[in-house]
């Protein structure tokens, strides 16, 4: 059995894009739960089988799967016939990875550094730059509509879904912000806002 941890408007929506995106919404149940919020609303789930309470997390038959670039490689893997992600041994399958964890180890660290204005000689080192994460990503896409090229994958949504809340740090390049606007564009995208704004709408009563 598969089940995805929820809450709307947080990191856990472009786990269900995904979801919906692999076609398999039949194949997962998705269970909402509370978080704790930026703005001090919210809490701790005792439900939701995260260390730290914090979304998304998934569970396949009784094993909890966290963090969002180890989600992605794990449904995309699991489901390849959406064809999202290239499996072992297929072309394209370093580039997939290497991707994945440059999200979680540079671009989300640099993107809130940027966010709430932090800047250390020592963390530009280890992390690196705003410049240099908006110059990656305008070398990947200077020549290709996607980052593994012409295949749209759950790169483009991970990588993608952080301008979805930071579109002011969405680098000043023509390509890079059709990048932004072709995955925004993706149906799934709007399949699920009309899905979390029913939840939200709910829970307000």
């Amino acid at each position: 059995m598969l089940t995805l941890y929820h809450a709307p408007q947080s990191r856990a929506t472009r786990a269900y894009q995904l979801v919906d995106e692999l076609g398999a919404l039949d194949k997962v149940a998705v269970k909402t739960v509370q978080i704790p919020r930026r703005d001090g609303s919210g809490g701790r789930d005792p439900s939701n089988p995260h260390p730290e309470g914090k979304v998304p997390t998934l569970v396949h038959d009784g094993e909890v799967i966290r963090e969002s670039p180890a989600i992605f490689l794990y449904l995309t893997d699991l489901f390849p016939e959406a064809g999202l992600g290239p499996l072992p041994g297929q072309p394209g399958r370093g580039s997939y990875l290497s991707w994945l964890a440059w999200y979680g180890g540079v671009m989300e660290p640099v993107m809130h550094f940027h966010m709430f204005g932090i800047d250390h000689p020592g963390l530009a080192n280890t992390f690196r730059g705003y410049d240099e994460m908006a110059e990656r990503l305008c070398t990947a896409l200077a020549d290709a509509p996607w980052l593994l090229g012409e295949r749209y994958s759950a790169a483009d949504l991970l990588v993608g879904s952080t301008f979805a809340w930071m579109p002011d740090a969405i680098p000043d390049d023509p390509k890079v912000r059709d990048w932004v606007n072709r995955c925004a564009a993706r149906p799934a995208v709007a399949r699920t806002a009309a899905y979390e704004q029913k939840i939200m709408e709910a829970a307000a009563g």
